[in-house]
């Protein structure tokens, strides 16, 4: 079924969780996102959609310790579902959140999708993506401690038909392009990015990735939602300014640098329809499926008789 004829609940309103973790410490970062859901429930704030940054559970940098506080996605589900039930909800909240994920015996810098319910029992993850592409470059040594995803899905939620892509995953123009060619209408893209390229108060991978969340955007008007962790681990700041970006390009709402924030922009999937009637890019990729297919198959071969 085409997403356009699915029966969504809209608008619909993501809180961006712009979370410091404490590295290394699962409990404590636990007790974080708790204080997060305690806010919502007992503020009664207008969000649907947690969505928070890349590793939030554990930090980013840490390295060999991945063997150790990586962990099933069921139990995370667990201690989340559980969280949620203390707080004493009245209703239902779907939460996005990236976490090392140990999974038939590998690890995966992962990010779980999952509907929390008042009953913790009836909690249930949605969708598991696994990180497309891991940098091993630089600061990063991604390879040394994970294993590469090898899936890019698209899976319904309550409200649109939604996507993950984790931090790098989202440097590539190739996947945003199958996510919405697979029929996403939102990319959630949690993100532990350190800072770097500071020219006054200009920060260079804000600028970037403000060029390329915009991008993917309008190119394939969907909506965009960027969490991303701040603080210290290491020596190495992360700088938050997350971004969420609608269908036509436009940045709705960004984080501050540096400093934890809870953003809330609402989702109106109507947006995505007249985009896409006014700027039909996605339909003219469609139809030329076939062609790119077999040039990329090309390409493939090539590389194999290589």
């Amino acid at each position: 079924m085409q997403a356009e004829a699915q029966e969504f609940i809209r608008p619909f309103r993501v809180g961006i969780g712009q979370i410091k973790p404490f590295k290394g410490n699962y409990k404590r970062n636990l007790e974080r996102i708790g204080t997060l859901l305690v806010q919502i429930v007992q503020e009664s704030l207008p969000v649907d959609v947690l969505s928070l940054p890349e590793t939030a559970t554990t930090g980013y940098f840490i390295e060999g310790g991945v063997r150790e506080l990586a962990m099933p996605a069921s139990r995370l589900l667990k201690d989340l579902a559980q969280l949620y039930a203390d707080c004493r909800p009245n209703r239902s909240l779907d939460i996005c959140l990236g976490f090392y994920e140990r999974y038939r015996g590998e690890d995966y810098n992962a990010a779980m999708y999952a509907t929390l319910e008042p009953e913790p029992g009836q909690s249930r993850i949605l969708h598991v993506h696994r990180k497309f592409f891991l940098p091993t470059y630089g600061v990063f040594e991604e390879e040394r401690f994970v294993t590469r995803g090898n899936r890019l899905d698209v899976f319904t939620t309550r409200f649109c038909q939604a996507a993950i892509l984790i931090c790098e995953d989202v440097w590539h123009s190739v996947t945003p392009m199958i996510m919405a060619l697979k029929g996403a209408q939102v990319i959630y893209v949690p993100t532990a990015s350190p800072g770097r390229g500071f020219q006054g108060e200009q920060v260079e991978n804000v600028a970037a990735y403000e060029r390329m969340l915009t991008q993917i955007a309008s190119e394939h008007t969907l909506f965009v939602i960027q969490s991303s962790l701040v603080g210290f681990e290491g020596g190495k700041g992360f700088v938050g300014a997350s971004l969420a970006v609608n269908p036509f390009g436009k940045v709705m709402v960004q984080g501050p640098l540096g400093q934890e924030a809870l953003l809330i922009v609402t989702i109106d999937l109507d947006d995505v329809a007249i985009a896409r009637a006014q700027l039909p890019l996605l339909s003219d990729l469609r139809s030329v499926l076939p062609d790119i297919a077999l040039q990329i198959n090309a390409i493939v071969h090539q590389e194999r008789l290589g």
